[in-house]
């Protein structure tokens, strides 16, 4: 889906025609999240966010599990696998899977670290444990009560924040945020801006950690890519970051093409955006999810090598204080014993 204009300016009139299915839909939420989940037998940390759509969770994902292979740990993602056909629960294989099988993060991510997809939360993690995990990374499902979670950390755009506060359909929020708050352990702010200041108050008020990141754009990449002019289309929940990153990276966006979250590309879409490119003199560019996406879709693949991905990574401000709370938290967990 592509984000309504209203969920992130002030409440509209529509936010307020929309209230009474957003109260339905907050109070459903909130009496699930307050489910109990079954254990993993391994620490479980969930990486998620408040609101529908993109924060950068993916690479908050994969900056975590390098931080715990360093730490001696052996980590797996589990991933509902949003966007692919197969259920699971399975490990993901990048020459055997596609982003139609298993979803675009996931098959990104299974570059990195190992990733369990399951639409069953607690099969995929039983998975991951027999497969050697020593922790699990939830990517996403903080407000899924079915496994129960060591560490909810949330990761939160400084520009956008939670947009303006109101449950779906008002609103990006997934349930109400005082108990969204509540379940919060921890809070990563990514980028520049003021729109996250007031929870990241909130949290600190709580006596929780809250650790500012950015993400970095590989620097041969860059060196690539600047005063280049180019043709740059995404579709992932917030394409409006995107493009900027690209401009405040010194990359001339000459145009942009915007397509749904998740959108499946068909053929027809390739072929005319690398046609545009091609006829305008532009580089094609796209993101690592767009372009893992076009890549493994055996009708799409031809064209791989004409777009080129851009690949961020996490860069947390203060690296070792986040490390130093994984440890501590590792240490409160019963019946673990460090590696």
């Amino acid at each position: 889906m592509r984000e309504p204009g209203f969920w992130y300016g002030s409440p509209s009139p529509l936010s307020w025609l929309l209230w009474p299915f957003a109260k339905i839909y907050g109070a459903i939420t909130e009496r699930r999240m307050s489910r109990p989940g079954v254990s993993a037998g391994i620490p479980v940390f969930c990486v998620g966010n408040y609101h529908l759509g993109g924060a950068g969770k993916t690479p908050t994902t994969l900056a975590l599990a390098k931080i715990l292979t360093g730490m001696g740990e052996r980590p797996f993602v589990v991933s509902r696998g949003y966007g692919g056909r197969l259920r699971g629960p399975l490990l993901v294989d990048r020459v055997r899977h596609t982003a139609g099988d298993v979803g675009d993060e996931p098959l990104m991510m299974a570059s990195r670290v190992p990733v369990v997809v399951s639409r069953d939360r607690p099969a995929g993690a039983a998975l991951a444990r027999s497969e050697g995990a020593s922790v699990i990374l939830l990517d996403d499902g903080f407000q899924n009560p079915a496994l129960i979670k060591d560490i909810s950390l949330i990761v939160i755009d400084g520009m956008r924040g939670v947009g303006n506060g109101l449950v779906f359909p008002s609103g990006p929020l997934r349930a109400p945020l005082a108990s969204q708050l509540a379940r919060t352990d921890a809070l990563i702010v990514i980028g520049q801006g003021r729109g996250a200041d007031d929870i990241a108050d909130k949290i600190s008020a709580q006596g929780k950690s809250v650790l500012r990141a950015v993400l970095v754009p590989d620097r041969d990449l860059l060196k690539h890519l600047r005063g280049r002019r180019v043709l740059a289309f995404a579709g992932i929940g917030d394409p409006a970051r995107f493009f900027t990153t690209l401009r405040t990276c010194g990359i001339d966006v000459a145009e942009e093409r915007i397509f749904p979250d998740h959108h499946p590309f068909t053929r027809a879409e390739i072929e005319l955006v690398v046609s545009d490119a091609a006829d305008q003199g532009l580089l094609l560019v796209t993101t690592e999810k767009d372009f893992v996406r076009i890549a493994s879709t055996p009708a799409l693949a031809g064209w791989a090598d004409q777009i080129t991905p851009f690949a961020v990574t996490l860069e947390i401000g203060d690296e070792a204080a986040l490390r130093g709370y994984l440890a501590d938290r590792f240490a409160k967990i019963q019946g673990y014993e460090t590696l």
